[in-house]
């Protein structure tokens, strides 16, 4: 069996635009991306996808997600890292930080913004899908470790959940 290396790409869940003088950065969620967020995570929960690290843009939308999503997996497990790098990183930079990653984690979710993670998506799977706010993408990649990483690497997307796609009971 060869090396694999799981990547998850989780969008922030849809943020509220009713205050139009609040920073980009500092844009909070509403009121469904409060519940689209839990959602995800309870899906995270439900089909135990568990990463081992967590490497999140320092957005106030994205540390709400976090917080939501990973509330419904009970006590974390997994560190949970802010890089100012990760606010609205295209697909270039999201291939360096994961060039940077020197622990063997096999799980490693990336916690971020489009356009760069539908981007991302469509470089390193070959696949043009919509990534919408919630969504949770499963890619798989033979590597050894994250460090061997790089912009031409193709991986397979193995799954793309998008919460208006689920329900709403578990």
């Amino acid at each position: 069996m060869s090396p694999k290396k799981t990547l998850l790409l989780f969008r922030h869940a849809k943020s509220s635009w009713a205050d139009a003088g609040i920073a980009d950065q500092d844009r909070p969620l509403n009121e469904r991306g409060r519940k689209a967020a839990a959602r995800m995570g309870r899906l995270m929960r439900d089909e135990r996808i568990t990463p081992d690290l967590v490497l999140s843009s320092t957005s106030r939308r994205t540390r709400e997600t976090a917080e939501l999503a990973f509330a419904e997996l009970g006590p974390s497990p997994f560190p949970v890292h802010y890089l100012d790098d990760l606010y609205h990183a295209d697909p270039t930079q999201i291939a360096h930080i994961l060039s940077q990653i020197s622990e063997p984690d096999a799980c490693v979710m990336l916690l971020g913004h489009n356009p760069g993670l539908e981007e991302f998506l469509a470089l390193h799977t070959g696949q043009k899908q919509s990534f919408p706010t919630a969504g949770l993408a499963v890619i798989d990649f033979k590597l050894k470790s994250w460090n061997q990483f790089s912009e031409s690497l193709h991986g397979s997307l193995r799954h793309l959940w998008k919460p208006k796609q689920l329900s709403d009971e578990s």
